[in-house]
């Protein structure tokens, strides 16, 4: 079912200094800074394999978010809610539909169908802030 951890989603309070902290101290590539409905969300690599960290300053709580990619998204959800996996609510990011996994423990999953494989292009080098 999991294909591949393709995002760490990290919470941020302040994602303009998260930025420059990873980048100029930690040595990470940006792959984008974009502000768009509300929030600022910027992509970082400290290697160039995934996972990326995506920066966000719309992410609740303290945990971060490891995103899976999967071949069927609604495969997936069903071979979970067989298994009894309780699912949280949908989303939406620019790659395509997701869905949150919960678990009794504090941390955080999230499963990601790509539908939409022109985003990472289109999004890189974007720098709104």
């Amino acid at each position: 079912m999991f294909e591949r951890l393709e995002f760490v989603y990290l919470p941020s309070r302040d994602v303009a200094a998260d930025v420059e902290h990873f980048t100029d101290r930690l040595g990470a590539t940006l792959g984008f800074a974009i502000e768009a409905f509300g929030t600022r969300v910027a992509m970082v690599q400290l290697t160039p394999d995934p996972p990326a960290l995506l920066l966000a300053g719309h992410l609740e709580g303290d945990q971060p978010v490891l995103v899976h990619r999967v071949a069927d998204l609604e495969s997936s959800i069903a071979e979970l809610r067989e298994g009894g996996v309780e699912l949280g609510p949908r989303f939406g990011i620019p790659h395509g539909p997701g869905v949150e996994v919960l678990n009794p423990g504090p941390q955080r999953l999230a499963l990601y169908q790509l539908t939409r494989p022109e985003a990472p292009q289109r999004l890189l080098g974007r720098r709104d802030f």
